[in-house]
């Protein structure tokens, strides 16, 4: 029997109540959260990557254009998405601007205006996971029942995946969808992709087209949209990836420490596994995203339904950040400091 609806719970999501009990039998992760300059020298990096790849490109014939988008550019580009992720989540730098700007940078050889929209929508996710009206991460309702459960809807899904993302906006009502940011976001995209097809020519922008289609589509790295929060495993909500790709994506695998610790940025990651591994280890999680990528594809158990949905908000404001290991260090210095 094939599924045709979302998977409902009455419980709390999982994150913050972790996070406080992690926090309570490892104080020592505190000292973890922070910021780290040196993510914006990777950024740096991965945009004149992408931009030497554009120009060393710029004439040759379409089968090394595909060839390097598929095995070089999608992983610049993916990496750049982590990018975008840390500046969304103020990791890179102390002063908000910065990061924003950090972020559009990072958007740049994209080419579609994604970062500032990201920022607003995913930091929701975070705050009311699973509440359909407010978590872009969730996929449509026509979304679902158009793809289905069998392989060609799946593989149309990846191949269109940027597209789907965007149609959910629509659904996120209470969130401003527009302003001088995402003005900002879009000139500057614009403005990027026009100056690289007047100096390298329509082959260099079909190159970084290529690289950001396959980077979140139909490619390996597509596995990391299923990773992250689709049932694999009864109704465990997130799982994190322990792979060698981890390596090339900053970290972006380890989700549910993502999750319970958002103020910690990507080079740290790894150290709460470790630290509180009594945690981690019990839970589902993933070793390669290349055959979790097959899985999903072939496998008609799994489907776009494979997700947990709640209608409980909680108490959380609209306007929360999603700072849960922030906001608990710093109500325990308050409690410390009235104590003395």
């Amino acid at each position: 029997m094939k599924p045709n609806d979302f998977i409902f719970s009455d419980a709390p999501e999982p994150h913050r109540i972790r996070t406080k009990q992690i926090l309570k039998q490892y104080p020592q992760i505190r000292h973890l959260i922070g910021k780290n300059i040196g993510t914006f020298y990777a950024i740096v990096f991965l945009v004149a990557f992408q931009l030497t790849g554009a120009w060393l490109l710029a004439d040759k014939s379409w089968w090394w254009i595909v060839g390097a988008a598929y095995l070089l550019g999608a992983f610049a580009d993916h990496a750049l998405f982590v990018m975008i992720h840390e500046a969304t989540h103020k990791l890179i730098f102390k002063n908000p601007v910065a990061n924003r700007l950090a972020g559009i940078l990072a958007n740049l050889p994209q080419l579609f205006p994604s970062a500032v929209a990201f920022e607003r929508y995913h930091i929701k996710h975070h705050s009311f996971q699973g509440v359909h009206e407010l978590d872009a991460d969730l996929p449509n309702r026509w979304e679902a029942k158009l793809i289905n459960n069998y392989f060609i809807g799946k593989v149309i899904w990846f191949l269109f995946y940027p597209l789907f993302q965007a149609f959910r906006v629509a659904r996120l009502k209470e969130i401003k969808p527009f302003d001088g940011w995402m003005a900002l976001n879009w000139a500057a995209c614009i403005l990027f992709t026009a100056g690289v097809w007047y100096f390298l020519g329509p082959k260099a922008v079909a190159f970084l087209t290529l690289s950001f289609f396959f980077s979140v589509g139909l490619h390996p790295l597509g596995g990391r949209w299923i990773q992250e929060h689709y049932l694999v495993h009864g109704h465990q909500e997130t799982y994190s990836y322990y792979g060698p790709l981890n390596k090339v994506a900053f970290n972006v695998g380890y989700h549910n420490e993502h999750h319970d610790f958002p103020s910690i940025p990507w080079n740290k990651l790894p150290q709460i596994r470790r630290q509180a591994s009594g945690y981690y280890d019990t839970l589902h999680y993933h070793t390669s995203w290349t055959k979790l990528f097959f899985r999903f594809l072939f496998d008609q158990e799994l489907s776009l339904w494979s997700r947990i949905v709640r209608k409980n908000r909680g108490k959380v404001a609209l306007t929360d950040e999603s700072k849960p290991d922030a906001e608990m260090n710093k109500d325990e210095r308050k409690e410390v400091v009235e104590v003395l």
